[in-house]
């Protein structure tokens, strides 16, 4: 099965100019611990809850700080015509949650979640991706 049949679509995303206030509004309003942050139509990085609470907050940033100051940069992906267990093995390899999905264009399509992987019915690609994301905490 292809990471397209089960990732989710129509993601949310930020500008890097956008503050962390707004981040966080928008991570609170989608229930979500992350962010995508674009420019233009491409993928340039990704902020989490944690990168706002530890590299803003404790660091005596501001609400109005860019996202660009505080986010992640080596943003790892995967392709949407790609294998739900290849992506799961690569996801259990790198130990994260989440993934963006890009098509070959490498332009964002969608995000990939251990959720999707553990609602996409291959129970190898579920016990694989929780195998090596867990072993990480």
């Amino acid at each position: 099965m292809k990471i397209s049949k089960i990732m989710t679509r129509n993601v949310r995303t930020l500008a890097p100019e956008r503050s962390i206030r707004d981040a966080a509004m928008l991570m609170a309003d989608i229930d979500s611990g992350a962010l995508l942050i674009h420019e233009g139509d491409r993928l340039i990085g990704m902020v989490t809850d944690r990168d706002i609470a530890v590299r803003a907050v404790a660091a005596g940033l501001d609400g109005n700080t860019p996202v660009r100051q505080v986010m992640s940069v080596d943003v790892r992906y995967c392709f949407d015509d790609e294998d739900v267990e290849h992506v799961a093995a690569n996801m259990a390899d790198i130990q994260v949650r989440r993934l963006p999905v890009l098509n070959r264009e490498k332009r964002l399509v969608g995000v990939v979640s251990l959720g999707n992987i553990a609602s996409g019915h291959s129970r190898m690609a579920n016990d694989t991706v929780l195998r090596g994301v867990t072993s990480a905490h």
